[in-house]
């Protein structure tokens, strides 16, 4: 009797701990139960809104670097397109605000240390879309979400270095920052979608032109190849002669949502058709790690070798996004991106199965549990590929002649408060999760345990 109580009791723990978050991918309410379970999360690793410190409101605590900042914030607004829970408004136009730099270009000057190209881009993909979806336009600073990206990118065309290579983007901004001499995908690709998006936007010649120079220049240099795989950079100190061949999941999803916003702005044109699919059948590369995990999305150049950094955990949040934000704007893609997104949130959804409240996320969605590696990116990627199951009930993006330039944005230095339970829930005692409720499933399997240790022998 007592063996067995002990076999029920573990299994019934065993049950509960590799449940992860409830998920049902049919069910709109249960994806938007779980990405507000996964956006609570996130908000915990942030501090910032609860200070007044110009240096640490909107930005995350070391270790992490400014641009993941910029990115979370825009998983945030994609969290608010797709399930209209507006908790964390106020504090992302804040935090959008605070870092935009006393030219509002988002160069920021106690951040040289740590701002490349690639990273203002990713504040510059937040700000993008906040004018793309229509959101409340800032009150204070005489600019809107559009032209704050137009001062950024502005900033980014004049970096254009013909000097070698025959144009391109550094990697760095400032010498002083290791990386100065190489010329990287990230840069270049994220410099190429937000012309895409701003000529879509738009409707502006000047950012369509660039969006196909700076993408034939990638092309041209090898960090395209004939079978559009994107590798990490190139050195300019050899006239970008060779390449950096390690594939990223981020590369890939960038230029694909640029490629597929230029196929929508062109009208469906062969070519960007040609390329989107291009770029689509070249994500193959960021699944199915083993046999047994098919369409699961990980990170190949790092997760199943353990050597990923707080970077690129965040990667494969990036894909995720731009592939759901891909098959909006190119809707031919729409089978094969869910066909392989939506195996990846179910798997996702059972690796948020850590912590204190065994909802935090792990990395490693392939081994059908919590791996143990938890941070900003882990949560931030799982929130992108489960709260893109909403796409099909989304607004696409906007033109700019479509938004509502009315200024109702909160812009207030004040501290804004933190949320002290996700958005929709009860207090937590009784989260139901992977059709447990923990609260009760614990209390059985301690019950058991009780009566298997009074009734031993």
């Amino acid at each position: 009797m007592r063996n067995l109580i002990k076999a029920v009791a573990l299994v019934a723990l065993s049950a509960q701990l590799s449940a992860g978050i409830s998920l049902n991918v049919s069910d709109r309410a249960s994806i938007k139960n779980a990405a507000s379970t996964i956006a609570y999360g996130l908000m915990n690793y942030y501090t910032g809104n609860i200070t007044n410190t110009e240096t640490t409101v909107g930005v995350l605590p070391a270790p992490y670097y400014w641009w993941e900042a910029g990115a979370m914030w825009g998983a945030l607004l994609d969290y608010y397109h797709y399930t209209n829970d507006s908790s964390y408004n106020n504090v992302t136009i804040q935090a959008l605000l605070s870092q935009v730099g006393p030219l509002s270009d988002y160069m920021v000057p106690w951040h040289q240390k740590d701002e490349g190209n690639d990273d203002q881009a990713f504040w510059g993909f937040a700000t993008m879309s906040a004018a793309e979806k229509d959101y409340p336009q800032p009150t204070v600073g005489n600019y809107s979400w559009l032209e704050l990206t137009e001062n950024l990118w502005n900033t980014q065309v004049r970096r254009w270095d013909t000097t070698t290579c025959n144009g391109g983007l550094k990697w760095q901004i400032f010498t002083f920052n290791n990386g100065y001499d190489y010329k990287n995908s990230v840069s270049n690709g994220a410099f190429f979608q937000l012309s895409a998006r701003l000529a879509r936007f738009t409707g502006n010649q000047t950012y369509i032109d660039w969006a196909n120079k700076s993408y034939n220049w990638s092309v041209n240099v090898g960090l395209i190849d004939p079978n559009y795989h994107i590798f990490d950079g190139t050195n300019d100190l050899v006239n970008c002669t060779g390449q950096d061949q390690i594939l990223w999941t981020y590369n890939a999803g960038i230029a694909l949502y640029g490629a597929a916003v230029l196929y929508n702005y062109t009208n469906g044109s062969a070519l960007w058709a040609e390329r989107t699919e291009g770029l689509l059948n070249a994500t193959a590369n960021f699944f199915s790690p083993y046999d047994n995990a098919t369409n699961i999305m990980y990170e190949p150049a790092c997760e199943t070798v353990n050597t990923c950094d707080n970077d690129q955990f965040s990667f494969k949040g990036y894909l995720s996004r731009f592939m759901w934000d891909t098959t909006i704007l190119a809707p031919f893609t729409k089978n094969a991106v869910t066909a392989l997104l939506t195996p990846s949130a179910e798997a996702a959804a059972i690796a948020c199965s850590g912590g204190a409240d065994n909802t935090t996320c792990g990395q490693k969605w392939y081994v059908g549990g919590f791996d143990g590696k938890v941070g900003v990116g882990q949560q931030m990627s799982a929130l992108e590929t489960i709260q893109g199951l909403l796409i099909g009930g989304s607004v696409p993006p906007l033109h700019s002649n479509q938004v509502h330039l009315m200024v109702v944005a909160t812009t207030s230095s004040a501290p804004v408060p933190k949320q002290t339970r996700p958005p929709g829930k009860n207090d937590g005692s009784s989260i139901v999760v992977g059709g447990f409720n923990r609260s009760w499933c614990l209390a059985v399997v301690v019950a058991l345990v009780n009566m298997g240790l009074s009734n031993s022998p």
